[in-house]
């Protein structure tokens, strides 16, 4: 990774900057999918100035050509009253780096058990025996709020940002950008 493009929120009376950023993110997701590529990685530069927002500025991480390339596609119809883009710029020297990370949470303790009945066998009372309803995973982390494209429901993504390190580590991103090995720059 030697470049990266920011993309900050405008201010906007009529949207909240969190609905903004679900709708960019959503349409950014859009766009990884088209572009195909595993290479380009996402970080929220805000984060932690409010624990459950990832703030008003993305950044994406990748070679020149790949970001290029995504921002040929046009991903952000819509968006441009509502964000500013940066040119594509290089990686300042020096920089740390940090892994950015999608974590699921095991929030619906009905799923569980319905997941549980089907792969043991076992009875929907056994089933509220192994996992009770107190046993959801209250994860507090900042998190987007998408739809599903299969199933239009919507769902959260939490993201975490883990501790800076010194040395990049190179690897592959999902279509939304995050790995949970794979370093982006941290500047």
């Amino acid at each position: 990774m030697d470049a990266y493009l920011e993309i900050r929120l405008r201010s906007d009376p009529e949207f909240m900057s969190t609905t903004l950023m679900n709708a960019l993110f959503s349409k950014l997701h859009r766009g990884l999918v088209a572009h195909g590529g595993q290479n380009i990685g996402v970080s929220f530069p805000d984060v932690g100035k409010n624990s459950r927002s990832l703030g008003e500025r993305l950044r994406l991480h990748g070679s020149k050509a790949d970001l290029e390339q995504l921002m040929a596609l046009n991903w952000m119809v819509g968006m441009q009253d509502h964000a500013m883009v940066s040119a594509i710029m290089e990686i300042p020297a020096h920089t740390k780096s940090r892994v950015v990370r999608r974590v699921q949470a095991k929030s619906n303790p009905e799923r569980q058990r319905r997941r549980l009945i089907s792969r043991k066998g076992i009875s929907p009372e056994q089933a509220i025996q192994a996992i009770p309803d107190d046993a959801a995973e209250m994860l507090k982390l900042p998190y987007l709020v998408l739809a599903s494209q299969s199933t239009g429901q919507q769902f959260r993504l939490f993201v975490e940002h883990l501790v800076v390190q010194e040395r990049a580590v190179i690897g592959r991103f999902s279509t939304y950008g995050l790995s949970p090995t794979a370093t982006v720059p941290w500047f």
